[in-house]
């Protein structure tokens, strides 16, 4: 299994955003949610391949910058149709550290 990889510190990522950051190869988007948790979900968006770090989060969904798909952060589902998922990942809080496990990308 993947280790956790510090991505950021608490307080770098202002409440309602998110930033991408590379986790062992691979691009997450790790989001601070209103009540103080974090989240991470795949940061590509299937549709179009947009950073998703850099949408608008409401109510625990990221839309997409470019075509606002809304994608759920517990899950990775997209919201018109929960088949179609970006991968979630593992986000822990240690100290003041943010930390993200991103397992391989399954083909």
């Amino acid at each position: 299994m993947a280790e956790f990889v510090t991505v950021a510190k608490v307080g770098d990522i202002p409440p309602g955003q998110g930033q991408a950051f590379n986790v062992s190869g691979r691009m997450a988007a790790v989001f601070h949610n209103a009540d103080g948790t974090y989240q991470a979900i795949d940061d590509f968006c299937p549709h179009m391949g947009a950073s998703l770090a850099g949408g608008y989060v409401e109510d625990g969904v990221v839309m997409c910058p470019w075509h606002a798909w809304g994608f759920q952060l517990c899950d990775g589902a997209w919201i018109d149709n929960p088949k179609v998922k970006v991968d979630c990942f593992d986000v822990r809080v240690e100290g003041d550290q943010i930390q993200v496990r991103v397992n391989a990308k399954e083909e």
